[in-house]
């Protein structure tokens, strides 16, 4: 995708139509509301965000380990922490949770400070898919998606889903792999 404003709008309202009045999107709303009010995320909004991202992991996100009292200190401490290192590292204690679902809790936290961490996203971009996501490609993708989004001002919302869509329509299903 030749990465400038009116494609990023495009694919935005592209991906907007497509989950308009969609549980994806009530869930998506409703948490970033719930985020502004409190500042954790207890097991049953946990398990919203987990679903919201894959399901595939369910299973994880309903396991015992991830006791409400756990989620809830665990993701308190993220969103109070100060360095992104901590903020997205100790949510990955929790079960299931990967860097792309870390990701997206710090995304519905801080909507403005940092994207969802995603293939589709990486594939638009022109970046591979590595074998494994660690914390310097989550700080270099933050930092060229928030960059986009301060060159076009344009929330990073909007970019993270103009991506996503992109890649929807255009990327060869074998090449997430």
């Amino acid at each position: 995708m030749q990465i400038n404003k009116k494609n990023i709008i495009k694919y935005s309202e592209k991906y907007d139509r497509r989950y308009r009045n969609t549980n994806g999107e009530a869930v998506e709303e409703e948490i970033k509301r719930v985020l502004k009010k409190r500042r954790y995320l207890n097991k049953n909004d946990f398990g919203k965000i987990g679903l919201w991202k894959s399901t595939r992991p369910k299973r994880h996100y309903e396991s015992k380990q991830n006791d409400n009292l756990t989620v809830k200190e665990i993701t308190r401490f993220s969103f109070a922490a100060k360095s992104d290192t901590a903020r997205i590292k100790s949510l990955i204690i929790l079960k299931g949770v990967s860097w792309p679902l870390a990701s997206t809790i710090l995304h519905f936290a801080f909507p403005d400070k940092y994207p969802i961490l995603d293939f589709r996203v990486l594939w638009s971009l022109g970046w591979r898919v590595p074998p494994g996501y660690g914390f310097d490609l989550w700080q270099r993708y933050c930092n060229r998606i928030s960059g986009i989004s301060r060159r076009f001002n344009l929330p990073i919302r909007t970019v993270d889903k103009a991506l996503w869509q992109y890649s929807k329509e255009n990327q060869p299903t074998d090449s997430s792999k």
